[in-house]
């Protein structure tokens, strides 16, 4: 194998492959990036086994062929390159087998594995296609990925719910995430073809991946989902994984529905106070005791090492006065996906789920389960 591409290209492409290299591999030939040279393009494919990127760039292939080398060595390695530089790799089998990367005076021999030990990710020809905006893509994903659970212990909580449903005579796409404490949920009119796809369970990596990649072009996405995998073509880029196996709970139990107390406040203003009080609450719970009245909302922390803090703001409220705690933490991450000045949170009471909207965004609501205080 043997060819020359400019350094940009090649750099841009292994940029997106080795971010799903893991460090730490157990199996070696998992660390390496599989180059695929044929008719003036080169391919790269990294896999972790449970998904798997292929990105391609336009090349000079002198001799076709395929081989592995490690992913983020080379990586490394062009990142340092000049920019503009040709950069030349060649392999050729022997006693001592290495993939040699030279440009300009810079020369680098890399240990190689064979391409035919490498796992390739096998294609679901089951499921539903369709085409995505890439902007509407990553509101779904950046409007909701935050609520995603870390918590390994109910993995079926570890991805972002993606689904399509009919609802008061309109078909919308829905993406949701939650962790148990709060919940997140952000939706759209459903492209075509989109109905009567499966519901799945996308891992937070996945997710995380697939937003790194929308950064990378404008235009459309086109997915397709199975009840075993999906898959994204960004351009040049796939990505396809598996999804979750596990049923996601009913998340529209949760969703309060009669909430009447109705408290408008600047979503800044509320994410710097929270910010403030919250440096002296315990680092476990974080919790910000909320004073809401006609007018006024109190901000508190008492903590019995650290002291205590109090900040208070104006609000729009005109119910009676309300007591309730929240992780401030949680408060920041909601009001961090405000699209506008304002923000809306409707109470019931102390203890039941705290609903907020976003006054310039219909298709979005977040759920905050309160603490004690």
């Amino acid at each position: 194998m043997q060819f020359t591409i400019e350094r940009g290209a090649l750099l841009k492409a292994l940029g997106h492959v080795q971010n799903v290299v893991e460090r730490r591999n157990t199996i070696p030939i998992l660390s390496n990036v599989l180059l695929s040279a044929e008719r003036g393009q080169v391919s790269f494919s990294a896999t972790d086994l449970d998904m798997e990127i292929v990105d391609t760039a336009e090349a000079i292939v002198s001799v076709p062929g395929q081989i592995t080398a490690p992913a983020h060595t080379l990586y490394e390695i062009v990142r340092k390159l000049p920019d503009g530089a040709d950069v030349e790799l060649k392999f050729a089998a022997g006693d001592d087998p290495r993939l040699s990367v030279s440009a300009g005076r810079s020369r680098f021999a890399l240990p190689v594995l064979p391409a035919g030990d490498f796992p390739i990710m096998s294609s679901d020809h089951e499921g539903v296609s369709y085409q995505i905006l890439r902007d509407d893509l990553k509101r779904l994903i950046d409007k909701t990925r935050f609520a995603v659970s870390t918590e390994e212990t109910r993995y079926y909580l570890n991805g972002l719910f993606l689904h399509c449903l009919a609802e008061d005579g309109s078909n919308y796409l829905r993406a949701v995430a939650t962790d148990g404490h709060r919940l997140a949920l952000a939706e759209m009119p459903a492209p075509e073809g989109a109905m009567g796809g499966a519901g799945v369970i996308i891992p937070r990596k996945t997710i995380d991946q697939a937003r790194r990649l929308l950064d990378d072009g404008t235009g459309y996405v086109d997915m397709t989902v199975s009840p075993a995998k999906i898959r994204f073509q960004f351009g040049n880029a796939s990505l396809t994984s598996k999804i979750i196996d596990g049923s996601f709970p009913d998340y529209g139990r949760v969703i309060p529905k009669g909430n009447d107390k109705v408290m408008t406040v600047d979503a800044g203003i509320l994410s710097k106070a929270v910010d403030r009080v919250s440096t002296i609450s315990a680092e476990k719970s974080r919790s910000v005791k909320m004073t809401i009245e006609p007018g006024r909302l109190t901000l508190s922390v008492r903590n019995i090492e650290a002291g205590q803090a109090v900040e208070e703001a104006e609000i729009d409220y005109d119910n009676e006065t309300l007591d309730i705690g929240f992780n401030a933490r949680y408060i920041m991450d909601v009001m961090g996906q405000i699209g506008g000045d304002t923000v809306e949170l409707r109470f019931s009471d102390a203890s039941s789920p705290t609903l907020v909207l976003d006054p310039v965004d219909n298709g979005v609501q977040y759920v905050l389960m309160p603490l004690r205080v």
